[in-house]
């Protein structure tokens, strides 16, 4: 966004003031400006896609809990990714690894169905509100081309190719690959209705560009055939799409996009292949410099405006929704270290709504249907609270970076035009991150007479740093009376469960009067009563002070029209 000419000043002068890494400094100003008259485009809910590796937590006892709390962000329009549903084993869950036993073979080489894994799953996801992003992933024991050694025993610190089992191999019998899709989706049909299954995502393996497929390019690409030709052979109307590209895909993302428009189908013989949604990943980068840790927002952002380009230059596929199946900081949920020490904090929360702003503003530039972002994020049963693993919840304790997700939850209506003065321009966002001054900017919607304004102070590097004192100016408001304000607030004193365990003195087992403190702290929060705002001559203005990695939601309730 191009600033004002007159707040160039602000914003050189933000920058002098940050060169000082001291939250005890001075705030410095921000002006930020919102144009209610000026709506861009729907605020499309891309937030709410979830997922993770081991999709048998969602049945456990944290695992539904976290589930129900999603769900309640926006029923029945919130959908769950995960790996692992096709693998062979008996539902034990661990890192890395899942299991459902969907399919085995008897002594005659017949396919021997077992739904019942697979059920539990997505019974679990449907009666909380959320609907199963169905990824046909990864190959069942008795199909694999390389069986053994089939289950594998990751933990955090060991090499992460050991994760790569008899699983990533191609199918000894692409047609019984077929036929496991065909029949999965009649099963699901059968058990959940068509009009249900026809609202949701299908999609095949993860990642295929990289350590997840032991094969080549063009035997992903007939994997992908066969599977999506049966899934179509059971339901026409299915929603079908991938590729799921570690990143924008390079080469390999090329040649499916080629394939899928133009190649001969492996499955069917026909030109093409059904292509109703296309996905990729995109992830940040961060390292441990200097005793802290250092996000790479820069990483995430070149991916996805790479993946948008390449989508954009297939007119056959430009309009095509787009789904970033994996969109986070880093690149791996279960793994754990130095540079991975952000996550149960303000930076992860603050890093989330910075990215997700720039989410809708590369899909602008481009000119591309953004419909979701997957937050490969969920939660790892019965490990120690605030373990250091990339999750939503620990122990059934919400972090403040779900936090976040409740302040998405309440924008709705058209997005809004924004300019700020501290906000880091995207070029240089996507070129140099964000290591000189922070970021602190605002995204806005407009739904019926309730005004949302998100506002992020956010920086790559996790070190103190002076507070924004911010000036909020609403303008193009057709309200005369005063509005009603409510304030929620992400910061070391509010929604925020981490610094409430510190200050406990991080137990190790909290009692139950402490397990009940920090299930609280980790709601988000209101900062304050509700206030009033007047409103003269369609212009609102309100002052804010935004401590460094904190995020803000302003909920303005409009009085009637003039």
């Amino acid at each position: 966004m191009k600033l004002p000419v007159f707040r160039l000043s602000l914003f050189v002068f933000a920058a002098v003031v940050l060169l000082r890494a001291d939250d005890t400094a001075a705030p410095f100003p921000v002006a930020i400006r919102v144009r209610a008259d000026h709506p861009i485009a729907p605020m499309k809910p891309i937030w709410r896609f979830f997922g993770a590796d081991e999709p048998n937590y969602a049945t456990m006892k944290d695992g539904r809990r976290l589930l129900t709390e999603l769900g309640e962000l926006r029923p029945q329009q919130v959908y769950f990714r995960a790996h692992n549903l096709l693998c062979t084993g008996d539902g034990t869950p661990a890192l890395k690894w899942g299991s459902t036993n969907i399919y085995t073979e008897d002594a005659q080489g017949r396919p021997v169905y077992d739904w019942r894994g697979v059920d539990r799953i997505f019974d679990t996801y449907l009666g909380r509100g959320v609907k199963p992003y169905a990824q046909l992933g990864f190959m069942p024991e008795a199909l694999s081309t390389h069986p053994q050694p089939y289950r594998h025993e990751w933990r955090p610190g060991l090499p992460y190719d050991r994760i790569i089992t008899g699983w990533a191999y191609p199918p000894k019998d692409y047609d019984k690959w077929r036929e496991l899709a065909y029949q999965w989706a009649k099963h699901c049909v059968e058990r959940y209705g068509r009009e249900e299954v026809e609202t949701w995502y299908w999609e095949v393996w993860n990642e295929a560009n990289g350590a997840y497929w032991k094969g080549t390019p063009e035997e992903w690409y007939k994997l992908h055939d066969y599977a999506i030709d049966g899934i179509r052979r059971a339901l026409p109307t299915a929603r079908v799409g991938g590729p799921h590209t570690a990143g924008s895909g390079g080469a390999f993302m090329d040649g499916f996009l080629e394939h899928v428009v133009k190649g001969t189908n492996y499955a069917t013989g026909k030109i093409g292949t059904p292509t109703d949604f296309i996905a990729f990943h995109a992830k940040g980068e961060p390292t441990f410099v200097d005793g802290h840790v250092r996000t790479g927002i820069h990483a995430q952002l070149k991916a996805l405006d790479n993946g948008f380009r390449k989508i954009a230059a297939v007119p056959e596929l430009r309009g095509k929704p787009i789904v970033i199946g994996e969109s986070d900081p880093d690149g791996c949920a279960a793994c754990q270290g130095p540079q991975l020490g952000y996550r149960a904090g303000t930076l992860y929360s603050s890093y989330v709504a910075a990215s997700f702003a720039r989410h809708y503003l590369l899909a602008d530039r481009h000119g591309v249907n953004l419909e979701g972002a997957v937050t490969w994020a969920f939660e790892f049963e019965d490990q120690p609270y605030f373990a250091g693993q990339r999750v939503l919840a620990t122990n059934g304790i919400d972090l403040p970076v779900l936090n976040v997700f409740r302040m998405f939850s309440r924008m709705g209506g058209q997005r809004l035009a924004t300019e700020s003065s501290g906000e880091v321009p995207l070029e240089r966002m996507i070129s140099d991150s964000v290591r000189v001054q922070p970021d602190v900017a605002a995204m806005a919607s407009l739904e019926d007479e309730k005004l949302c304004v998100l506002v992020w102070h956010y920086h790559d590097d996790d070190v103190p740093g002076p507070a924004a004192e911010i000036a909020l100016s609403l303008e193009g408001l057709t309200a005369r009376a005063p509005a009603k304000l409510t304030r929620y607030l992400i910061d070391q004193e509010h929604s925020n469960a981490y610094a409430a365990w510190k200050r406990m003195g991080s137990p190790h087992a909290p009692n139950e009067k402490q397990y009940a403190q920090l299930v609280e702290a980790g709601r988000l929060q209101a900062a304050g009563g509700a206030e009033t705002v007047p409103v003269k001559d369609g212009v609102a203005t309100y002052r804010v002070s935004l401590p460094r990695q904190a995020v803000t939601l302003l909920v303005f309730e409009l009085g009637p029209r003039g």
